[in-house]
């Protein structure tokens, strides 16, 4: 089986040889030039086109051909729609026919959202050889874990040897460092063999500080009027913004087309500035579903600070009308404060009564839903969200922002108690909403994970001494000594100490973590997920009486409720409404909780009950 996504630019394959299409609105002239090296280029001047367009097919290029632009007899520059920049950033761009690669997964048809465990993870640190390869080696591990999608962070090529991938320059490329675009492809058809869904981490929201060109020939594609914290913003609204909004609605159906992608995350959609209705977000979404999500199920998810419960509604049949899910950064920075009891920036807003915050998050979705944030300047933040289903919201506990964006990159288990991790895990694995690890979480990984990047050297400095600007505000870096110990991002030894180290998985420690996430993620598969298509589309409701534990109800079709009921705390708390046998019980931990009137510290219990009233808020 063959597979390739059509596109109006970029170097196309044909039974008549290669054609090239550039859009450079700002450029006089335009030449492709043919060859390895320089010694070896053969230039041909492209035909001037309306619209800014300039192009050529050439009879002698086929696939594996290294080519790259001349603007105007000076800058050389290369294909901004590289499918492979096998030298960098900086280097040619290779011909690449979609149509060589064999695909063996016929009969992958994809699997429906609310069978989804999801496991993010970095191609680079994932294992010790970095590479797509490498990856496939690991998915019968995933499996057996009980995963059914690997999430992959960004693939774009970003300049350099290692990067978490949000500084891509050239966003149809996948990065050589990783191989060539037939070993992506590799990947994806063995997780599909596997039983697990493949789903892309894509950036919408800017290009890298290094490696971008657009600037020098299409300038259109920037805009002053929308900046973000990473410069210009992209014109999506301006004038001249139809090609750069079709530029991200074509890498997008790229990915899920000649890919095979079951998915996409967009990365913080709410640094996306666009003023036009539809918007690039709505567009996007509506190309996808009336594109490949026609022949299979595809997932859109976003992170999105703004909480805009109108990007994840459903249709009367229950259907997401744009997107499927949002990361749920509410339920996450809840369970941290709860877990860690740190406070610091947006840990801030979740301080008040968490509990009871956690419980509006397992319930409705969103904890801010029009409330002034603190750490906002009290701006409101969030719209309503009760009326979405569970499977609107991604859970998690870590993932690679709130490991990676910490000064020494630690793990979860390195900042508090076994015991309350545990029963934060077996909320969030157990919870109706789709759950989220990231890699390494699931046997207690030693190895921290660090930001690292690799740009040219001034760049490299002043990405290095920011690292450390960035947290001299917070009062446990005032000491220099501290803060002059926060890992130099730039440097190899960082990435390095980023990768897992998988043979600490014979160690008793890190085998009991695992031991715990096969167990409970097997009942999950097993109890929660047949339940989870016959929720009801009534209220969830929570509650905590006094100093009681927090109870939180979801209702089925059938009468009955799955109910949670949780004591988060290093004390014993009071349990009144203690069943007195194990009615319904589905999971329990510590698997002791008895029939007393007592919850003991750190406590989680899973039922099924069937109850005449249910708790009100």
């Amino acid at each position: 089986m063959r597979r390739g996504h059509a596109m109006p630019f970029g170097a196309t394959v044909m039974q008549e040889g290669t054609n090239f299409r550039l859009w450079a609105p700002a450029a006089d002239t335009v030449e492709v030039g043919i060859g390895k090296d320089d010694a070896t280029v053969l230039w041909h001047a492209l035909t001037r086109e309306e619209g800014g367009w300039f192009g050529m097919t050439l009879p002698e290029v086929a696939h594996g051909a290294r080519y790259r632009y001349r603007l105007d007899g000076r800058a050389v520059v290369p294909d901004p729609a590289s499918r492979y920049n096998p030298g960098d950033v900086h280097g040619a761009s290779e011909v690449v026919d979609p149509a060589v690669f064999d695909w063996d997964d016929d009969a992958w048809r994809g699997r429906p959202w609310h069978e989804a465990v999801i496991y993010e993870l970095h191609v680079g640190a994932f294992t010790e050889g970095g590479r797509f390869g490498d990856v496939v080696a690991r998915l019968d591990h995933l499996v057996d874990l009980g995963v059914t999608a690997i999430e992959l962070m960004p693939l774009a090529d970003f300049p350099g040897r290692r990067d978490w991938g949000y500084n891509g320059a050239l966003l149809f490329a996948p990065d050589a460092s990783y191989g060539r675009p037939e070993d992506l492809k590799r990947l994806i058809a063995a997780a599909h063999r596997c039983g697990l869904m493949v789903l892309l981490d894509v950036v919408y929201n800017h290009f890298g500080p290094e490696g971008n060109y657009l600037h020098l020939y299409a300038p259109q594609f920037f805009t002053d009027r929308h900046p973000t914290p990473w410069g210009a913003g992209i014109n999506f609204d301006g004038k001249e913004s139809g090609m750069v909004r079709a530029f991200f609605i074509h890498n997008a159906l790229y990915w899920l087309e000649e890919f095979g992608f079951d998915g996409l995350r967009l990365d913080a959609v709410d640094a996306i500035s666009d003023d036009s209705t539809p918007d690039l977000l709505t567009e996007l979404a509506d190309a996808v579903h009336a594109g490949p999500a026609r022949a299979r199920p595809v997932h859109l998810v976003v992170e999105n600070d703004r909480n805009e419960a109108c990007r994840l509604a459903r249709d009367a049949l229950g259907c997401p009308r744009t997107y499927t899910a949002q990361w749920n950064d509410d339920l996450h920075h809840t369970l941290h404060h709860i877990l860690t009891g740190e406070r610091d920036g947006y840990y801030g807003d979740y301080a008040d009564r968490p509990l009871l915050r956690l419980g509006r998050c397992l319930a409705e979705g969103f904890g801010y839903q029009g409330e002034p944030s603190p750490f906002r300047a009290n701006a409101p933040r969030g719209e309503p969200s009760a009326g979405l289903p569970p499977l609107a919201f991604v859970a998690f506990l870590q993932n690679h922002d709130q490991v990676g964006n910490r000064a020494f990159g630690e793990r979860l288990h390195r900042l508090c108690d076994a015991a309350a991790l545990r029963a934060a895990l077996a909320i969030v694995l157990l919870a109706p909403s789709p759950p989220m690890l990231f890699m390494g979480e699931e046997f207690g990984a030693a190895t921290p994970f660090l930001y690292f990047c690799d740009f040219e050297p001034a760049l490299a400095v002043e990405v290095a001494r920011g690292r450390r600007r960035e947290f001299s505000r917070f009062a446990r870096f005032a000491d220099p000594q501290v803060a002059a110990a926060i890992p130099d991002p730039t440097l190899d030894e960082t990435f390095h100490a980023s990768k897992l180290a998988w043979a600490s998985l014979t160690e008793p420690d890190h085998a009991a973590w695992l031991a715990f996430y096969r167990g409970v993620l097997a009942l999950r598969a097993r109890e929660i997920v047949p339940l989870i298509t016959r929720l009801a589309s009534g209220p969830r409701t929570w509650q905590r009486h006094n100093d009681g534990p927090l109870v939180v109800q979801w209702p089925l079709v059938d009468g009955r409720n799955l109910t949670l009921c949780a004591n988060l705390g290093g004390e014993a708390c009071p349990w009144p409404d203690a069943p007195v046998a194990d009615d319904g019980r589905i999971y329990a931990y510590p698997e002791d909780i008895g029939g007393n009137r007592v919850l003991p510290p750190w406590a989680v219990l899973w039922r099924l009950v069937r109850t005449a009233g249910r708790p009100a808020c």
